[in-house]
């Protein structure tokens, strides 16, 4: 008994996604997934940058709790030992497996990627990875660059291949090694892309003519933003295509084209990234495995292109936090799937033209219909410090405890929350029926916030104020993310014990989404906010 689990995490990747509503993309593979999933249009990280991110959602715990906001320490030697989300599967009798960018590299998973804690064998990565900053990219003048933009000719690159298109022959390969043998397997894919130099077969530029795309619409750093609060995107300026532009620091916009240019290949990558995920879960069909694994789809946090004058993560906005979050889970989310039917044939994002079924068999609103019918969409507020509970419970294992209030002693428990009580059930049910107590000290009648947080190393933007090292964090920047607004406090941050001084309030953010989603207008300054100020420090 008991479901396997496929857990696809990308990097990088905002909901820039046909089933997110973008009408410029091209994710037919990934929409496809939609179609039989319970879709959450409401999911947040809990810090825009990829360590602190993943040891969270893959431990169950919070930055404070991780005690990691860099990339520079391991949670089990400089905080707690903590058991992770795929240790509990192995405990439970999973065989459990990483492909290509699960935890992330170095340091902060122990060098092993948390092997053998994790895993049953050692996490696999691809080859082509270590050329990823290398000279590969084709200029104007003809020699090869460490480009952002990076459009490739994958016969050229270095194997001839690129590290996703690696990482899918590999996961696929293990699908069928699990097929055969019958063990119920955890198997996390790390997707590499979007996430930059942004490198990628270069046929999916024509998919993305440059005259379709537009620039952010907020392409401006708001006029109320706390200095504090913006990212420079350090990482950007130092490739060779953007240093040549000569940008001024930190606030120096992007020229216009080049912006394009950016947006584009994010697009293409997105692209490149869900042919890789339409091979996989065609290949899961393949192994006659679609009728009893759980699919996870999100993403470690979301990126900037261009919103607020910025660019890549860093950040409180919800353009940095908000994420992809989708569960496939046979019978719950679908109708259970008789022996040998395709649940997802491979869709080609070249013939596939976006918004219908396959081959265009129904019109568009069938599609709206069907999809709406069969998996689900829920507009809740929703974390990912959250899937390691959830996913406990929809595999049918005992759901991990709640953490106690300082929780650095206990090796098994969760500051998330399991959502799999959103699930199947329609909005207008839960809205009216409150949501009681279930033994847990807090009562959940209230609506829920997503907390995300990011350090900064001074008031103002310094070199180092997208990704400072934890001795040089001054300054914390708290952020509660309710259906109705965003409310962000930056506060005196101590380094050296790990504490937050909420009476040293160096700003403040607030911003309601029904007059401004998009996160321009702060209105902080002009608004009375303590009950707010009391919900953040509880």
């Amino acid at each position: 008994g008991g479901m396997n689990v496929l857990f696809i995490i990308v990097d990088d990747l905002r909901p820039v996604l046909g089933c997110y509503g973008d009408k410029l993309v091209k994710s037919p593979n990934i929409d496809q997934l939609a179609s039989q999933s319970m879709v959450f249009s409401n999911a947040y990280a809990q810090q825009a940058l990829c360590a602190p991110s993943r040891v969270s959602f893959l431990t169950g715990r919070r930055p404070d709790t991780t005690r990691l906001y860099d990339f520079y320490s391991y949670w089990r030697v400089h905080a707690g030992n903590y058991s992770t989300m795929p240790q509990y599967f192995k405990e439970n009798g999973y065989v459990t497996l990483s492909v290509g960018k699960v935890f992330h590299p170095g340091v902060s998973s122990n060098y092993s990627d948390d092997y053998p804690y994790s895993w049953s064998i050692p996490p696999f990565h691809p080859s082509a990875e270590k050329h990823e900053n290398d000279k590969t990219c084709r200029g104007k003048d003809g020699k090869l660059h460490a480009n952002l933009v990076c459009p490739v000719n994958v016969t050229e690159m270095p194997g001839g291949t690129l590290p996703d298109i690696q990482s899918t022959e590999e996961a696929i390969h293990l699908l069928n090694v699990m097929k055969t043998t019958r063990q119920k397997f955890f198997l996390a894919v790390g997707y590499h892309k979007p996430h930059i130099p942004l490198r990628y077969p270069q046929e999916f530029l024509k998919l993305y003519p440059l005259e379709n795309i537009t620039l952010a619409p907020d392409p401006w750093v708001p006029k109320k933003l706390p200095s504090v609060a913006y990212n420079p995107w350090m990482d950007i300026r130092q490739r060779d295509d953007v240093e040549a532009l000569n940008v001024s620091f930190p606030y120096g916009p992007l020229p216009d084209d080049f912006q394009r240019r950016i947006r584009q290949s994010y697009y293409a990558a997105v692209s490149y990234l869900d042919v890789q995920v339409g091979l996989l879960l065609s290949a899961l069909d393949d192994a006659g495995l679609s009728n009893n694994t759980i699919v996870v789809f999100t993403a470690d946090h979301g990126w900037s292109l261009g919103e607020h004058g910025e660019w890549a993560k860093y950040s409180n906005f919800d353009v940095a936090t908000r994420v992809p979050l989708m569960f496939y889970v046979p019978g719950m989310t679908t109708s259970p799937v008789s022996q040998g039917a395709r649940v997802f044939p491979y869709l080609d994002p070249f013939s596939h033209v976006g918004g219908s079924v396959p081959q265009g068999e129904f019109p568009v609103l069938i599609f709206c219909l069907q999809w709406v019918d069969r998996g689900g969409q829920s507009k809740k507020v929703v974390e990912l410090v959250s899937l390691f509970p959830t996913l406990a419970e929809l595999a049918g294992l005992q759901v991990p405890p709640a953490c106690p209030e300082m929780s650095f002693g206990v090796v098994l428990c969760t500051e998330g929350r399991s959502i799999a009580r959103y699930f199947n059930i329609s909005e207008g049910k839960v809205e009216q029926g409150k949501e009681g107590c279930d033994g847990t000290d807090r009562c959940f009648n209230e609506e829920p916030v997503a907390l995300s947080q990011y350090p900064r190393p001074a008031d103002t933007p310094q070199w180092d104020s997208d990704k400072p090292r934890l001795k040089d964090i001054r300054i914390m920047g708290y952020s509660m993310r309710a259906i109705d607004f965003r409310y962000t406090l930056w506060v005196q941050f101590d380094p050296s014990n790990f504490s937050a001084n909420f009476k040293n309030v160096h700003a403040g953010e607030l911003y309601m989404m029904d007059n401004d989603p998009n996160q321009d207008y702060n209105i902080y300054n002009n608004t009375s906010h303590g009950w707010l100020f009391k919900k953040i420090i509880d």
